[in-house]
């Protein structure tokens, strides 16, 4: 059989002749929108401070943690720290309370980050710290200080501190 007498040949003769009237298959189309909405939000999380175990409070003791904050890219915030749950804790005395049936207090304090000189609170704006957000997570660092003090009866001494981004 020869090239022009195979099936294929055929039929490409067969669609090049077709008649006027066989049009190709026809189409329609439609468009569609596709859309995303961000809106201006921010998380917050911590991990604990621990000032470790000491048995004579006759020197300072400091140490730290971090906040991670994520906020919308270009969304502003501020994070302020509460006083806290130990007895008698404001945001200018925080204290740490002793657990069980010790009552005795342990008094520290927290620190915006860069040093130790200013208290970081939550009740006023200006005691907060602020930022505009990435869209990343960003550390802010606390700084903490437990001062010289007459040292209570052995135990275990806490505090919850609520941290809160306001954006």
């Amino acid at each position: 059989m020869n090239r022009l007498n195979s099936p294929a040949a055929a039929l490409s003769i067969l669609f090049a002749g077709a008649a006027p009237g066989l049009a190709a298959a026809q189409t329609a189309t439609a468009n569609f929108n596709v859309t995303l909405t961000i809106a201006a939000n921010c998380v917050i999380a911590a991990t604990d401070l621990n000032f470790g175990s000491h048995g004579v409070l006759n020197s300072a003791v400091t140490g730290n943690t971090n906040l991670s904050v994520t906020c919308s890219n270009t969304t502003p915030y501020t994070v302020g720290l509460n006083a806290g749950t130990g007895t008698g804790s404001t945001e200018a005395q925080r204290f740490l309370s002793g657990t069980g049936a010790n009552t005795a207090t342990v008094a520290y304090q927290l620190y915006k980050p860069g040093g130790q000189t200013v208290v970081w609170g939550d009740t006023d704006v200006s005691a907060r710290v602020g930022g505009t957000g990435t869209g990343s997570a960003t550390a802010l660092q606390v700084n903490g200080v437990v001062p010289t003090q007459t040292t209570p009866a052995p135990g275990n001494y806490s505090s919850t501190v609520t941290a809160t981004v306001y954006f």
